[in-house]
């Protein structure tokens, strides 16, 4: 499922994420002891353990042991409560990064930092990226990958391209490693299992594959995905993608910067890929 931020009451959202809880209207209400921390920390828990499907105001409600109802004073609905989850968990990311090892290592210490992140939280990649939040922590956390970036010396047309570029590679290899999971669960059957019987029917529906499909059949035989026999093959696939499409990016940020004229400005290696 995909979810847009930034769906609720624009003013009361911006106002949640920038200023924070305001006091609680006095009179009828939910008792003392809940704010909009405690919702936000329990719906982060509610869509950490069972996925944005299961997140609901019941759901954080019942978790808090108070009605629905009871969280509508701190938080006008589920739709600005996606936007707190999601800036909230964001202020888990470091908020800057040394270069003192070059540009090279500093970004690949943030590239790690978000792929742990994203698979501790997956459900942070159902929340498109067509709707930013607009949050203090999403701010913070670009900002952080900004001051590598721009101590390298690249013009602000290329840092932004290289944001984009390096966002992408980790979060797609993230969401790919986090849907395998998830598909395990949602269906029941193994990787293994699911690929062998899809395999041993397209061998035999398919005699001609190799012939028909060259460069995959070429593609398979000489860059098969290894790695640990306990380990499925999509999510060793995905940590290789990571890995691999990183050292790609990071091989053209040093590009530009010898196109720009700042050849020589990082000493650090690239990741194995």
């Amino acid at each position: 499922m995909v979810v847009f931020a930034g769906q609720g009451d624009p003013r009361r959202s911006m106002d949640l994420l920038w200023r924070g809880a305001q006091e609680p209207r006095t009179g009828p209400g939910p008792r003392p002891g809940l704010s909009v921390e405690a919702i936000v920390d329990t719906a982060i828990a509610v869509a950490d353990a069972e996925g944005m499907a299961a997140l609901s105001m019941r759901a954080v409600g019942e978790r808090l042991g108070r009605t629905a109802m009871a969280l509508y004073t701190y938080v006008p609905g589920k739709a600005e409560l996606v936007d707190l989850m999601y800036d909230r968990a964001l202020a888990e990311l470091p908020g800057g990064y040394d270069s003192a090892d070059g540009w090279r290592a500093a970004l690949t210490r943030w590239a790690q930092d978000s792929w742990e992140f994203y698979l501790r939280h997956p459900w942070m990649l159902q929340v498109s990226q067509a709707r930013p939040v607009l949050g203090p922590n999403e701010y913070r956390a670009l900002e952080a990958l900004l001051g590598v970036l721009a101590r390298t010396g690249l013009p602000a047309r290329r840092v932004r391209r290289a944001v984009s570029a390096l966002s992408s590679v980790v979060r797609g290899a993230a969401q790919t490693l986090a849907e395998s999971r998830q598909a395990v669960r949602a269906t029941g059957l193994s990787e293994e299992r699911w690929w062998y019987g899809r395999a041993g029917a397209l061998e035999a529906l398919a005699p001609g594959f190799a012939e028909r499909f060259p460069l995959v059949a070429w593609l398979d035989a000489e860059d098969a995905v290894g790695g640990a026999e306990d380990v499925p093959f999509l999510e060793q696939a995905a940590r290789e993608a990571f890995e691999g499409g990183l050292a790609l990016v990071l091989d053209g940020i040093a590009a530009a910067l010898d196109a720009e004229g700042h050849g020589g400005a990082d000493g650090g290696g690239a990741p194995g890929g």
